[in-house]
């Protein structure tokens, strides 16, 4: 029987090279993921980085005053910690669990060593690390020049592609959170998409009904995230295959 929790559930992880999982694989630890646990705090310092699998955490910026907004979500895609290796030790963000689940945690320091190799595991943390900038920066241009109604559709959308479901269990008040905007704005926009037929809405539940509507609707912030992703580690599982044949098959790509 296969097993429910498996490290290939998260896409870095799967990527690496036998001999780079090998090393990684015996430290990693499955641990579960609530909602709205809070893994790391502004200014922390990093001791473990974390591997979702089923569980999507949220990255935010917090203001002297308190008030927060999402500057990028982080999902079986990719790992939570990287500051850690471009050369920091703390995250200037607050990290929250956004949809409960599972994920791995691997203690920072024996990351840091992987990445220290400079082989493929550098080469893998890197091209996320590139794609994770172009999230955040589209984050905030589309916060900026977009409408409410538009940014939920990407922030669904974006949600959807990490989750093996339609369901949504969040309410509106952290969908507010997220995007940065006032509850009103969040409740008039979730109206408009209910009224297409794009989504179902009852009171901590969310159901996307129609999921090309909302791929209409979007603004292009959300294709850009996608396809910049899509390319990144794309390329990284081509070179690994080509690093794997150019030695004898003696490493191979998983």
């Amino acid at each position: 029987m296969p097993s429910l929790h498996d490290p290939n559930q998260n896409q870095l992880l799967a990527a690496l090279l036998d001999a780079e999982f090998d090393r990684i694989s015996p430290h990693l630890e499955l641990v579960q993921m609530k909602l709205g646990d809070l893994l790391y705090e502004s200014g922390g310092k990093l001791q473990h980085v974390y591997f979702p699998t089923t569980s999507i955490i949220s990255l935010h910026y917090v203001l002297e005053n308190g008030s927060s907004s999402e500057i990028a979500g982080v999902g079986n895609e990719g790992v939570l910690g990287v500051s850690l290796f471009m050369g920091g030790n703390t995250t200037p963000s607050r990290a929250i669990v956004q949809t409960g689940g599972y994920g791995y945690r691997l203690k920072s320091q024996l990351l840091l060593e992987e990445f220290n190799r400079a082989g493929a595991v550098m080469r893998l943390l890197l091209r996320y690390t590139q794609a994770l900038i172009t999230q955040m920066s589209q984050t905030a241009v589309c916060n900026r020049h977009h409408s409410v109604e538009q940014q939920l559709c990407r922030w669904l959308l974006l949600t959807l592609d990490r989750m093996p479901t339609n369901e949504l269990t969040m309410t509106q008040e952290l969908i507010a959170s997220m995007l940065g905007v006032r509850r009103e704005g969040v409740t008039e926009a979730a109206g408009k998409l209910q009224s297409y037929g794009f989504i179902s809405y009852r009171r901590g539940h969310i159901t996307v009904t129609d999921r090309a509507g909302l791929e209409r609707n979007v603004c292009e912030c959300y294709g850009v995230v996608k396809k910049e992703f899509a390319r990144l580690l794309s390329d990284v599982r081509q070179r690994q295959t080509s690093s794997s044949n150019n030695s004898g098959g003696q490493q191979q790509a998983r």
